[in-house]
């Protein structure tokens, strides 16, 4: 009853009430990825995601944005989708979080190659 009250609530936090309502008449399972976003889709081919905690779109994960963006990926049709170990993992966007890049820090900072005048 209280997670009712917090997608009434708190809607630009997560799924709304009636994406649930929707999810539950006419989704359709696609498939989970490695960060928990449940994938759906409708018998007439519309295709959404509900996302594991905060909304955020660069949480999609690359294997999934081609098949959510009805991309024809030509690779992903011929090759099982497999990892090496020289990808990194994918990240969301850090925009606004404590590990944004700014400048001011330390291990970021950048040499001046001159003088400011105002100094």
């Amino acid at each position: 009853m209280l997670t009712v009250f917090k997608e009434i609530f708190t809607w630009w936090n997560h799924q709304t009430l009636g994406t649930r309502i929707y999810t539950i008449i006419f989704g359709k399972f696609a498939g989970k990825d490695e960060y928990g976003n449940k994938y759906y889709q409708s018998k007439k081919g519309r295709r959404w995601v509900i996302y594991n905690g905060e909304v955020e779109a660069t949480k999609i994960s690359n294997d999934w944005y081609s098949w959510i963006h009805f991309t024809k990926n030509k690779i992903e049709n011929m090759h099982k989708i497999q990892k090496y170990d020289w990808q990194k993992p994918h990240q969301s966007n850090p925009t606004g979080s404590k590990d944004a890049y700014r400048p001011d820090k330390k291990n970021n900072e950048i040499k001046k190659k001159y003088k400011s005048w105002k100094e």
